[in-house]
Order: structure tokens, then C-alpha cells, then sequence
């Protein structure tokens, strides 16, 4: 059902993962998708990971919606204000934002470290915070403008979160925080010009590389869910004309899909993680 053919949003990081799982769900919700990512077909591939945002666009097309492909490095101001004004060029609001560029594992190709604190890189926190939380600051900050003018809007950071368990590494950990932080610091000041913010956790997400290090060494898969799971939350969102009671707050795919009643792609309803 085209139920968000009204919609013009943009997805970063949506090459591949919940990014893609989120541009292909609003797609086929009708929604007009500005892709965002640094994979391209003239150009590298971020993780040297099959995917481009331009493959993405194209996907978003066929299941019914507009895929606009834009390469944008989150974590540059200048490629963000490029990308603002490329998609206020055309429009002259936006109405939905998913924050989901994540630059933080780049440099440990072979998962993050869990030992002690004390024994932890302190060049994680540049890893974490300046290729993770600062893409969606700069992103909220260039796009917010866009938002207001159409006085309704939502701002979706994704997150990994279990209930406020730890995450093991203290500087993911930390950053995971403050993009919760973030969304609630927005909701403050843009509640009066009726525009939400929020934090989404997904699950265990059978991602692009998750099934890679599966191939290589097999695990359970049975508690994992399928990117477009994550993306059937954010349609939900959007759509939802009484989404500013949900603002500021930290949301689990599993509660929504039960809320509104979507399943994932199999016809199953994962729980929340925990």
C-alpha cells in the first residue's frame, strides 16, 4: 500500500544494512528516498562490501517509490551542505530523517575489542564519535530547517540498545548514549514546531556483514531479523499523525511491530533484543 506517497526522505548510510532495509521499506511505501552513503559505482566501497547507494536507488525504484542516489560523507560538513541544498533545490521542506550512517568500525574490520576499559585504544573515541555521532549532529543540524518549514517532521537515529545493558566497549557504549541523548535534546527544541525526534533500536540484524561472518563461521541466526524489519518501523513512524507523543524517546522495533501490527519479511514478529 502506498500509504507514504506525501513523504520526501532522506536515509543515510543506505548502501546496505538497516539503511537499506529502511530506504527499500519506504519505498515501497511509495516514499520519495534521498540515499545517502559513500559506496558508489564510480568510486570505492566502504568495508570493500558488496552495495551502492546507487543499487540501493534503484531497488527503492522497483518497489514502487522515488530513489534519488546523492554520495555524501556524513562526517564532512561541506558534503552535508551540498546534500541540503541539492534536496531544498527541489523541495521546500523535508519530512523525514533517519540518521544512520555509522563510520565507527572501519578500523577494526574484524569486530570491535572487548577487553577492560584500561586496556581499550583511546583512538576509539575519534572512531566512534567523529565517524559515528558527529555524521547524524550534522545532518540533523543542516536538515532540522527543512523540517520546521513543513511543521510536522521526524528525525529517527538509529541505535544498538538493550534496555541499558552495557555494550562491552566503553567508547560504543558511550557514543550508542549520546545518539539517545541527542534525539531527546532535539525533541526539546523542536516539539513546538511539531516535528519528533527519536532513538530506534533494532534487533540482531542480518546485515550484509553479519551473513559474511556467518559464511566464514557459522552462528545462530535464529534471533536475528531482516533489515527491512527496522524499516517497517520507520514507515510506521512516518506515518503515524500522533508520532509527537512518542519524542524523545528510545523505541524498540519489536514493541512497535506489535503496536501497529507489522511482521517482518518471513511473517514473524520478533521480540525486542534483550
Amino acid at each position: 500500500m502506498k500509504t507514504l506517497e506525501h513523504i520526501t526522505a532522506i536515509v543515510t548510510g543506505a548502501t546496505r544494512g538497516a539503511g537499506k532495509g529502511i530506504a527499500l521499506a519506504l519505498g515501497e511505501a511509495g516514499a520519495k528516498v534521498y540515499v545517502t552513503g559513500r559506496s558508489t559505482r564510480a568510486g570505492p566501497r566502504t568495508g570493500d562490501m558488496p552495495g551502492t547507494i546507487e543499487d540501493t536507488a534503484e531497488e527503492v525504484n522497483a518497489r514502487g517509490g522515488r530513489g534519488i542516489a546523492v554520495r555524501c560523507d556524513h562526517s564532512r560538513r561541506d558534503d552535508v551542505d551540498g546534500l541540503v541544498k541539492a534536496v531544498a533545490g527541489e523541495h521546500q521542506s523535508i519530512d523525514l530523517l533517519v540518521n544512520n550512517a555509522w563510520g565507527g568500525y572501519e578500523a577494526s574490520p574484524t569486530g570491535l575489542g572487548m577487553e577492560p576499559f584500561w586496556k581499550q585504544d583511546p583512538e576509539f573515541w575519534d572512531r566512534m564519535f567523529t565517524r559515528g555521532v558527529l555524521p547524524a549532529l550534522l545532518t540533523s543540524r543542516a536538515v532540522a530547517p527543512l523540517l520546521i518549514a513543513n511543521k510536522r517532521g521526524l528525525i529517527v537515529n538509529t541505535v544498538a540498545w538493550v534496555d541499558g545493558k552495557s555494550l562491552h566497549n566503553i567508547f560504543y557504549d558511550l557514543s550508542k548514549n549520546a545518539l539517545i541523548r541527542a534525539a531527546f535534546v532535539m525533541s526539546e527544541q523542536l516539539t513546538k514546531h511539531q516535528v519528533a525526534a527519536v532513538a530506534l533500536a533494532p534487533g540482531f540484524i542480518r546485515s550484509e556483514r553479519v551473513l559474511a561472518a556467518h559464511a566464514k563461521q557459522p552462528f545462530d541466526l535464529s534471533r536475528t531479523e531482516s533489515p527491512e524489519y527496522i524499516g517497517r518501523a520507520v514507515v510506521a513512524l512516518a506515518g503515524d499523525r500522533e508520532v509527537m507523543r512518542k519524542t524523545g524517546q528510545v523505541l524498540y522495533v519489536g514493541d512497535l511491530a506489535r503496536e501497529y501490527g507489522f511482521t517482518d519479511v518471513d511473517g514473524r514478529q520478533p521480540p525486542k533484543f534483550v
